[in-house]
């Protein structure tokens, strides 16, 4: 469908959602195992109440700038 490409509100929301956060499992799993921290449940849980929040003003983001 060429409705759907990088210029589209898809692409932009899609390229939004990614950017706020593509971090999470990165930062638990690198950073984390570097220092050797074994207890993670409760930034796993503040994370991606953080990952929730990301993806709502995302599209809050992308509605009000490019509909």
């Amino acid at each position: 469908d060429p409705a759907i490409g990088p210029d589209g509100y898809t692409g932009y929301l899609v390229s939004t959602l990614q950017g706020s956060t593509e971090t999470t499992f990165y930062v638990l799993a690198v950073y984390f195992g570097a220092v050797q921290v074994r207890r993670i449940r409760h930034t796993l849980a503040a994370a991606l109440t953080a990952d929730l929040f990301a993806v709502i003003a995302s599209v809050a983001a992308c509605t009000y700038l490019f509909r």
